[in-house]
């Protein structure tokens, strides 16, 4: 089931090392298939605050998403972001296609 690497990037700013790192993510996810789903378009916020940027990076499955994390290659240019981004960095799994969420609110109410 496709999983999910989600980013939520506070305060960017732009360095020499993020645009380094920018350069060298995808040979990072490509081992793993991964692929930029979203890559910090300006977001239009229609409920709440939100300030930042958003990435989300597809994978085949959470084993992969957690394997590109881990990885060395990633480990390895990590630094070139975090040095200057600070953000939120999440793994999750996707739905499957024929996810209802009628099913979940029956779930949910049941255990009311």
């Amino acid at each position: 089931m496709t999983a999910y690497a989600f980013a939520h990037l506070h305060h960017s700013a732009l360095h020499p090392d993020v645009v380094e790192y920018i350069d060298r993510i995808q040979d990072t996810l490509d081992p793993f298939q991964g692929r930029f789903l979203l890559h910090g378009p300006p977001a239009e916020v229609v409920e709440g605050g939100f300030e930042g940027n958003l990435v989300l990076i597809a994978f085949p499955g959470l084993a992969e998403a957690r394997a590109w994390y881990a990885s060395p290659a990633y480990r390895e240019i990590l630094h070139l972001r975090t040095d200057h981004i600070a953000g939120d960095i999440v793994l999750a799994e996707g739905v499957a296609p024929d996810y209802d969420p009628r099913a979940t609110a029956a779930t949910l109410r049941a255990a009311l």
